[in-house]
């Protein structure tokens, strides 16, 4: 994979996870001025735009070369695996919880953030 096509590759997960966050902060917002059908939603939208995260990054993944791709696919379907879990059993708490190891700490990176920071150093090194 060519750089220019590696920093889009960024790019896109760096807008994804933005995109995550910003469901997260409305959903706070919601659960207090609507009460928990709305927070629901945003957790649910959330959990969606996560589910597709293996198939919207594709394109790029599949670009990829050797073990590094492989585990960078890997890597994206557990996000999108989880997220259609939490869909599939309806748990807003497992929406909720999608990015979040137990021991995370406010103000952290999620797990996908994380995740985008490990492959700038891995692509820059």
């Amino acid at each position: 994979m060519q750089k220019q096509d590696v920093e889009r590759f960024i790019t896109f997960l760096e807008e994804r996870a933005a995109q995550v966050r910003e469901l997260e902060r409305q959903g706070e917002a919601v659960l207090a001025a609507q009460g928990q059908l709305a927070f629901q939603a945003k957790a649910e939208e959330k959990a969606e735009l996560l589910a597709s995260l293996s198939a919207d990054a594709a394109k790029y993944t599949r670009q990829l070369d050797g073990e590094e791709g492989v585990q960078v696919a890997r890597r994206l379907e557990q996000f999108s695996t989880s997220a259609s879990t939490a869909l599939r059993i309806g748990s807003v708490f497992f929406m909720t919880a999608l990015l979040y190891p137990e021991d995370h700490k406010p103000g952290e990176p999620n797990d996908l953030e994380a995740f985008i920071a490990e492959l700038k150093r891995k692509m820059e090194g």
